[in-house]
């Protein structure tokens, strides 16, 4: 198994224990493959929500360049979301499911076709 799969398949059991969800084992990839190769970076595959500086960036950066959204409060309120989804208290927030739950959030499936 590739460090790769392997990271699929621990962001799959995160999803799961954590969130309470599935994971579409085929977006999931798409999007961990989308991260390139942040998600082998200790300190780069994880998101830190507190930060408001790098919610900005994941606004900016993956909201609106990646997903193709418009730079409005909807963005703000689907990235709450997201983080109670995946639990405030959760240290560890994989990049890689931060990014899957605001693609499936946001319904843009589509931009990993």
């Amino acid at each position: 198994m590739s460090k790769q799969d392997e990271l699929i398949s621990k962001y799959a059991a995160d999803l799961r224990v954590k969130c309470g969800l599935t994971a579409d084992m085929d977006l999931l990839t798409r999007v961990t493959k989308g991260c390139g190769p942040a998600i082998y970076d200790k300190d780069a595959s994880t998101v830190s929500a507190s930060d408001k500086e790098e919610m900005e960036r994941v606004k900016t950066n993956f909201l609106v360049k990646r997903l193709g959204l418009a730079a409005d409060a909807a963005l703000d309120a689907g990235i709450a979301k997201v983080i109670d989804q995946y639990g405030r208290t959760n240290r560890n927030k994989h990049r890689a499911v931060f990014y899957y739950l605001l693609v499936k959030h946001f319904r843009r499936e589509s931009a990993f076709a």
